[in-house]
């Protein structure tokens, strides 16, 4: 019975962004426009262009090259990559108001500010070699997101502007292949004045989120539910628990939505008005196998590569039997780390056995009232979080 109510719990997270009782007509325009739209719609000049990965992947990604208050200013601007986290996308990092986004701060602020997209999300569903319907597509988790997404997005930006330093941002799992790839990519660390983490993921056993009950479930369950392609929801339980459970139009929005379930929701810090633009974004999707991964990381506690289930396919991807583990202790660029006290997935303990292993640790914040979102949505996250990141980039790029 416990496993069946898991089942049903997880699967009551994973509606649609719009609920069970209908899409509701949203009030910001921004809820029906792409990157770029939203974007121009704030006034501030946008381009976007492809990555493609070593592994065919080809990647969306954004530029806000200056901001509103700073147009005339045409020279060469220090470079900010913001990297969102699991199930998200770049629209996170400007869906709020320009006083209230990271990336419309960060270009007011006099940086030329690029905005990632993973593999498998709304704005990085293509391939030169598989289609997104094929089995093969689907086929990652954050291993190839830290070892071919952020090396080429990176790459593609250093060769674009000219510059051979960035600053990176990163949230949720935004954090984690950061970790992976600062440590295992050492050309790559050198590219990277700061690592500015929001909400940092490594281990997560300590999570209290879903992705707990997610870890109770067994592989091969999982995949009979929720198949082996895209992380997509089976609608008759989630119609189902979405009559029964959610009972205001607001909660029954949030509870078919995965990112909420999954990271948690602070009612007290959000914009409420700006909810339609939250959920017309979110969830981004993800591959089963990313979500498995994190599954196989909530049983082990560990830090490490995905387990394919066997040791003959272990050896395949590794030469050796069992997936190997990351070691953070290796990253030497400079990190400065923020962390909620009420983080459901990024739990204070997960952090506090993190932050001694990060050689180079040059700040750190527990913000306590915060959950995982509030870092990028919560409408005090400027004078608690983003002013200071402005500061220290300053103090950075002098």
């Amino acid at each position: 019975m416990w496993l069946l109510l898991t089942v049903v719990s997880l699967i009551s997270a994973l509606g649609t962004t719009h609920g069970f009782l209908g899409k509701i007509a949203p009030e910001s325009p921004e809820a029906n426009m792409n990157i770029s739209q939203m974007i121009n719609y704030w006034g501030y000049p946008s381009e976007e262009y492809d990555v493609v990965t070593e592994d065919g992947y080809i990647l969306g990604i954004y530029r806000i090259p200056y901001g509103r208050k700073n147009s005339e200013n045409i020279g060469r601007r220090p470079v900010v990559f913001l990297q969102h986290g699991l199930l998200a996308s770049a629209t996170n990092w400007i869906a709020n108001l320009p006083n209230n986004s990271l990336a419309f701060i960060l270009a007011d602020a006099g940086y030329d500010v690029w905005l990632g997209n993973s593999r498998g999300n709304t704005w990085s569903r293509r391939n030169l070699y598989f289609s997104p319907d094929s089995v093969e597509f689907w086929a990652f988790s954050f291993d190839e997101m830290a070892k071919y997404d952020l090396p080429a997005t990176v790459e593609f930006i250093v060769r674009k502007t000219g510059q051979e330093e960035i600053s990176y941002v990163g949230h949720s799992q935004g954090t984690t292949i950061g970790f992976i790839a600062f440590s295992t990519i050492p050309t790559l660390a050198k590219r990277v004045k700061t690592f500015y983490a929001l909400a940092p993921v490594a281990t997560v056993k300590y999570t209290t989120s879903l992705l707990k009950k997610v870890s109770y479930i067994p592989t091969s369950l999982f995949k009979t539910i929720f198949g082996d392609k895209m992380f997509l929801p089976h609608n008759y339980f989630y119609q189902f628990l979405g009559a029964e459970v959610c009972s205001r139009e607001l909660m029954d929005r949030l509870c078919s939505n995965a990112l909420f379930i999954m990271c948690g929701f602070d009612s007290k810090n959000f914009n409420t008005s700006r909810f339609d633009v939250y959920l017309a974004h979110n969830p981004a999707g993800t591959s089963v196998q990313d979500i498995l991964h994190w599954a196989q990381a909530g049983r082990s506690g560990k830090f490490q590569a995905f387990d394919w289930g066997s040791p003959y396919l272990n050896n395949l991807h590794y030469n050796q039997s069992t997936p190997p583990y990351y070691n953070v202790t290796a990253m030497d660029v400079p990190i400065a780390v923020w962390n909620g006290g009420q983080d459901s997935l990024a739990d204070p303990k997960d952090v506090n056995m993190l932050l001694p292993k990060l050689t180079n640790l040059i700040y750190h914040k527990e913000v306590l009232p915060y959950n995982h979102l509030d870092f990028i949505w919560a409408m005090n996250a400027p004078q608690e979080v983003y002013d200071e990141i402005v500061s220290m980039l300053a103090e950075k790029n002098m």
